[in-house]
């Protein structure tokens, strides 16, 4: 299918004009676009397809997608399957030796390959990595504050095999998306003596962004985007406007750590990050085809 055939064909889902499709093509044409794809839009399987004829049309147009996957749900379906315990603290799972192989065997294995195998589906041309081929991921262990409810004192929790990135070597993801095809990683990285680490996705896709300098960061969550104090979508806001709804607690819960990744990631260089509804179908050719885009853009 060439490009002027692709172009009419994300003007007709967008209900978009045609030279309005053709100016964004030339605006992202060869630049990174690092895409965190978790929550209902994975498990969704219309949602999943969609998905993957999006991030494989963003690849025939020149746009380079590479795509970070999470699995908290599936993981948990396996560990439960195995009859491992599992247990959270701070939304964290506690993981020990036994969990970190259950954890990057279903997130490097079934989850990854099934995302690859979707987007060959749809056409597109992907590969399946872990943050531990190349080196791409160096991590750490990741020590987290919490509060005992006992003693209501702050103390440091050792919740196993968890990480956070120290280093990203984004050479083999410039070697594939150079290729023409679309690296799809799963969230597990190295450790300096080579344990193995489970990494928050999102966190994942903010370090690989900012080693990239990409263009755009798109985090797919299972809400509109940011909202106002009256629950309003708010469309776009500075660093400093996300910053001062934090501390005014207009942000809260869950949505914290996603808007500091993406605050991290603008300061490290990407052009923007933008946390977009993933249960509105082909909510990512929306975000890059259209002036509205989808969700809540931070820049």
């Amino acid at each position: 299918m060439d490009k002027n055939t692709i172009i009419k064909q994300v003007s007709n889902i967008l209900n978009t004009d045609k030279k309005d499709i053709e100016n964004y093509v030339e605006i992202f044409e060869g630049k990174i676009i690092v895409i965190k794809y978790g929550g209902h839009a994975m498990g969704d399987k219309k949602l999943a397809h969609t998905f993957a004829e999006d991030v494989t049309i963003l690849q025939k147009l020149g746009i380079k997608p590479v795509v970070i996957h999470g699995g908290g749900p599936q993981i948990g379906a396996m560990l439960e399957k195995l009859n491992i315990e599992s247990s959270f603290i701070n939304g964290l799972r506690i993981t020990n030796e036994e969990t970190v192989e259950i954890v990057e065997m279903v997130l490097s294995g079934s989850i990854n390959k099934d995302i690859v195998n979707k987007i060959h589906s749809a056409g597109g041309l992907a590969i399946g990595l872990s943050g531990k081929d190349a080196k791409l991921i160096l991590a750490n262990k990741l020590k987290d504050k919490f509060k005992d409810p006992e003693s209501n004192i702050e103390k440091f929790l050792d919740i196993g095999f968890v990480g956070k990135p120290e280093k990203v070597d984004s050479t083999i993801i410039n070697i594939v998306t150079n290729k023409l095809m679309i690296p799809v990683i799963a969230p597990v990285g190295y450790g300096i003596n080579g344990e193995t680490y489970n990494i928050n996705a999102d966190t994942a896709a903010g370090a690989i962004a900012s080693s990239l300098k990409a263009e755009r960061i798109l985090l797919l969550t299972d809400v509109e985007g940011v909202l106002d104090s009256e629950k309003k979508l708010i469309p776009s806001i500075s660093v400093t406007q996300a910053e001062s709804m934090i501390n005014n607690k207009i942000i809260t819960g869950g949505m914290i750590p996603k808007i500091e990744t993406c605050l991290a990631t603008v300061e490290a260089g990407v052009k923007a990050a933008v946390i977009i509804d993933g249960r509105s179908s082909h909510a990512i050719l929306r975000e890059i085809f259209t002036t509205s885009g989808s969700g809540t853009m931070i820049e």
